[in-house]
């Protein structure tokens, strides 16, 4: 047990680090590539009328968001954003799920994937 402490007591405290120093490359790089992507997302969520690309484009969203999580955290030092991002991907994989298979029940009563003619939820 005594050397335990000696050993602590030896021991150097971490230095805290940033993006830059981690990787080579500026928070500010990860932020952009964050942005392009949930903006390609969004733009494919407003525009497309296919729903399995309309569901792609939402991944690209999620996946823009766990980025910008990682860059944050490791700018911060800190591993909140990674137990972040674990919990968005469980929610994503969940979503995927759930979604496959309500595409897949709305393909079998009317054999479309376009959204303009999907109108089974109304009557």
């Amino acid at each position: 047990m005594s050397m335990l402490y000696s050993l602590l007591a030896q021991a150097q405290p971490v230095e805290p680090s940033t993006v830059s120093q981690t990787t080579g490359v500026p928070l500010a790089w990860f932020l952009a590539v964050s942005a392009i992507l949930f903006s390609l997302g969004f733009i494919g969520v407003l525009t497309r009328r296919n729903v399995l690309i309309i569901f792609m484009s939402a991944e690209l969203m999620m996946n823009a968001v766990n980025l910008s999580l990682i860059a944050f955290g490791l700018q911060l030092n800190s591993m909140a954003g990674q137990n972040f991002v674990v919990f968005v991907v469980t929610v994503a994989a969940a979503e995927a799920a759930v979604g496959l298979a309500i595409i897949l029940a709305l393909v079998r009563q009317k054999p479309t994937i376009d959204t303009t003619d999907i109108d089974i939820m109304r009557q």
